[in-house]
C-alpha cells in the first residue's frame, strides 16, 4: 500500500513517530526505514509481509501527482481539486536513449569474452542489463504515462510487447543458455531500437553495431538475424 501524506512542514520527526505508532497498532513492524531511501519517504513492512510506503510531502510538493493516480482517503483542504487530471505525455530523453543504444551493444559485444572465460554466471548478469534496456525501449515505444511504482509494468506495455518479453528464453548460466538468450535479446532489441532512433531523430551507432555483429559471427558463428 502506498500513501501520500501532506503536512505543512513535510516529513518531520514528529510525523515519522506518529506514523510509526499508527502502524505499530496494526501489527508487528519487521522493517522500518525512515528517510533512508529518500528525504520524504518512509518504508515499512508489517508481519508477515504487508508493505506500506508513505510519501510525506508539503502541499507545494504535490506537483507530480495527478487525480487519476491517487485515491482520496482524507482531504480536508481539497488538495485533490488542485491536481491535474492526468499526467502529460511522456517526454523523449534523447541522451538517455542514445546512451542505452550504445550500452546494449557494448554489453552484447562482451559475449565472446564470457564464452571464452566460461563466465556464464556473469553472462546471466549481463543479460539482465539487456533485458532492462529492452523493457525501457518497449515502454518508450508504448508511450503510456507512468502511473505506478517500480513493481507496476503491465499497464505500461501493450499486449504484444508483453508476449514478446514472456516469449524470450530463460536466463540459464550455461554456454548454450547464455548464447541463445543473447541472440534472442539482440534480435528483439536491435531492429526496434534502430527504428525508434530513426523515428525520433536519434543518431544510431551503426558502425558499432556492425563491428559487434561481425565479431559475434567470426568468433562464435553467431548470426543475430
Amino acid at each position: 500500500m502506498d500513501f501520500v501524506i501532506v503536512t505543512e512542514a513535510g516529513l518531520t520527526d514528529d510525523i515519522a513517530a506518529l506514523w510509526r505508532d499508527t502502524l505499530s497498532d496494526l501489527g508487528q513492524l519487521v522493517l522500518w526505514r525512515d528517510r533512508s531511501v529518500a528525504p520524504t519517504l518512509i518504508n515499512a513492512i508489517l508481519a508477515p509481509d504487508i508493505r506500506i510506503d508513505a510519501l510525506v510531502l508539503q502541499p507545494a510538493q504535490l506537483g507530480r501527482h495527478t487525480q487519476d493516480g491517487v485515491q482520496v482517503l482524507l482531504d480536508r483542504d481539497a488538495l485533490y481539486d488542485t491536481l491535474p487530471p492526468s499526467p502529460p505525455a511522456p517526454q523523449r530523453d534523447v541522451r538517455r536513449h542514445a546512451y542505452q543504444f550504445e550500452e546494449f551493444i557494448r554489453v552484447l559485444a562482451l559475449l565472446p569474452l564470457v564464452v571464452g572465460r566460461q563466465e556464464f554466471i556473469n553472462g546471466v548478469t549481463g543479460l539482465t542489463h539487456l533485458r532492462r534496456y529492452l523493457i525501457d525501449l518497449l515502454i518508450a515505444e508504448a508511450g503510456v504515462p507512468f502511473g505506478g511504482g517500480a513493481l507496476v509494468l503491465n499497464p505500461r506495455l501493450t499486449q504484444a510487447q508483453q508476449r514478446l518479453l514472456t516469449g524470450l528464453p530463460p536466463l540459464v548460466p550455461t554456454r548454450d543458455g547464455v548464447i541463445k538468450a543473447h541472440r534472442a535479446y539482440a534480435a528483439a532489441y536491435l531492429p526496434r531500437a534502430r527504428a525508434f532512433a530513426k523515428a525520433e531523430g536519434i543518431d544510431w551507432p551503426a558502425a558499432f553495431e556492425d563491428a559487434t555483429l561481425t565479431n559475434l559471427e567470426q568468433t562464435l558463428g553467431l548470426k543475430i538475424y
